[in-house]
């Protein structure tokens, strides 16, 4: 009998890389950018290193950046100089993002620039939606507002409008504003499977998004549930999603590769600022070697079948693979 030596194809890095099963490679990759809309909340993220929020220069700047080292997509975050109980703030025409979007676009017309659709920065309670009486959030009242900001992001020159709130049928609703309005080219980046997890404090200390009271549980999904992520996705898929996302990453790669054998559209995973966070505390302690983790973690999420990863770590990776 012959004997099996499966280490011959682990001899060297030329054998191995001809004989890789994946490889994340930069044009997968989004970086998320946060934009202020007054100079003085611009500065370093504490909980995430080497992450800023960014004035409207130096947003189109950044993006200038990426570009040349390969990354062809961003996602943008405003911080609003103006918070209501309506978001009043996101759909003015001159809004934060929609400036942010038109400063990008006129400097870089081919960068992707994705726009994230929700309300809860510029809310003063912080939660993603319209408030019913009682203080839900009124999914059709919501669902009529991210239409309505949706059409603003594409008259200032998104190529894709990402909502991120959860409301039952705001991808048909904003599929179809967009459509009424000149918005046909425009994608649509559905959060599909948004679950109500611990690893989004960092983002909510970036966004200044952190709830005034009571929690997201009531629409974002419970991290036990599969099948139901699995539901999300096909509704989305069915309303006109043309991309779908699993968030956060790490803790749902099963849902990933869940929704990688049930579903041809294209699939984002989002690495999310508590997954970033957790990762440099443990490079700055010394615990993890960066560069390899990093690596690590990315090739995991092309594993379990993600086409598209959003994550704060695409920077550092295109500069040393791009």
């Amino acid at each position: 009998m012959i004997a099996l030596r499966p280490r011959r194809l682990r001899r060297g890095e030329v054998v191995r890389s001809l004989v890789r099963e994946n490889r994340v490679h930069v044009e997968q990759l989004v970086q998320p950018l946060f934009v202020v809309e007054r100079a003085g909340d611009a500065g370093p993220i504490e909980s995430m290193p080497g992450i800023a929020r960014l004035r409207l220069g130096e947003a189109a700047a950044e993006a200038r950046e990426l570009f040349s080292l390969g990354i062809r997509s961003v996602l943008l975050f405003g911080v609003p100089a103006h918070k209501d109980a309506i978001a009043s703030g996101s759909y003015d025409a001159d809004g934060i993002v929609q400036q942010a979007i038109r400063e990008i676009k006129a400097s870089l017309p081919e960068m992707l620039v994705i726009a994230d659709l929700c309300a809860c920065e510029y809310t003063d309670h912080g939660h993603c939606g319209v408030l019913a009486a009682g203080g839900d959030v009124d999914n059709d009242a919501t669902v009529e507002l991210l239409a309505r900001v949706a059409v603003t992001y594409a008259r200032a020159g998104a190529d894709v409008v990402a909502p991120s709130d959860m409301m039952d049928g705001r991808v048909e609703a904003i599929r179809s504003a967009l459509d009424a309005e000149g918005g046909r080219d425009v994608a649509i980046m559905a959060y599909s499977a948004k679950y109500a997890s611990a690893f989004y404090g960092p983002f909510r200390e970036a966004a200044g998004s952190t709830p005034r009271f009571g929690d997201r549980r009531g629409y974002q999904m419970d991290p036990p549930n599969a099948r139901e992520a699995l539901r999300e996705i096909a509704l989305d898929v069915d309303e006109g999603a043309d991309i779908v996302m699993i968030k956060p990453g790490l803790p749902y790669l099963d849902v990933v590769r869940a929704a990688r054998d049930r579903f041809d559209a294209p699939i984002a995973v989002y690495n999310v600022s508590g997954e970033y966070a957790m990762l440099h505390a443990a490079i700055a302690n010394g615990w993890l070697d960066g560069e390899r983790a990093v690596d690590e973690i990315l090739t995991s999420f092309v594993r379990a079948g993600a086409d598209i990863v959003i994550t704060y770590h695409a920077k550092e990776y295109a500069q040393r693979h791009g």
